[in-house]
C-alpha cells in the first residue's frame, strides 16, 4: 500500500492518502480561478475513505460550485494555504497538487470548465479537454 503525504504551508495541517490519485485535473471554473489568483485549480481527485487529516483540523467555506452542487473548500485557519475541496456527490477530494509531497512532478489527465477559462489561459496539449465537465460525471 502507498502512502503520500500533504502538508500547508506552516504545517499546522498534515494529512495522507493510501494508493495512487483516481485522477490529476485542471479545472478552469470561475470559482477555481477566484480561489487560485489563477486561470485554474491543480486538483489531484483521491478516494474519499482513502483520505484522512493526521494533524490539525481544516477551516472550511462551503459555496454553490460550477456544477450546481455545494463545494466544502477546506483552508488551514491559520497560514491560509488552500488544502482541497470536497463537492458533494462526489466521494472524493480534490487535494491541491502543490500541498503533495512530489505534487510538483504530477501532470494533468484531463482539462476541465475550459469554457470558462480567461482569454489568456493557454492548454497543454495533447491532454482531454472539456467545455465543463466529460460525459458520465
Amino acid at each position: 500500500m502507498n502512502i503520500n503525504y500533504g502538508r500547508c504551508d506552516c504545517g499546522e495541517l498534515e494529512y495522507e492518502f493510501q494508493d495512487e490519485p483516481i485522477n490529476t485535473v485542471f479545472c478552469y471554473c470561475k470559482t477555481c480561478q477566484l480561489h487560485t489568483n489563477s486561470d485554474k485549480w491543480f486538483g489531484v481527485w483521491v478516494s474519499k475513505e482513502k483520505f484522512k487529516f493526521v494533524k490539525g483540523s481544516p477551516s472550511s467555506f462551503t459555496a454553490l460550485g460550477d456544477s450546481g452542487k455545494e463545494t466544502h473548500r477546506l483552508f488551514c485557519g491559520n497560514c491560509a494555504t488552500p488544502i482541497g475541496l470536497k463537492c458533494d456527490g462526489f466521494d472524493m477530494y480534490s487535494l491541491s497538487a502543490s500541498t503533495i509531497s512530489g505534487g510538483d512532478k504530477l501532470l494533468p489527465k484531463m482539462l476541465i470548465y475550459t469554457s470558462a477559462a480567461p482569454e489568456w489561459a493557454t492548454f497543454p496539449e495533447e491532454i482531454p479537454k472539456y467545455d465543463i465537465l466529460p460525459p458520465g460525471d
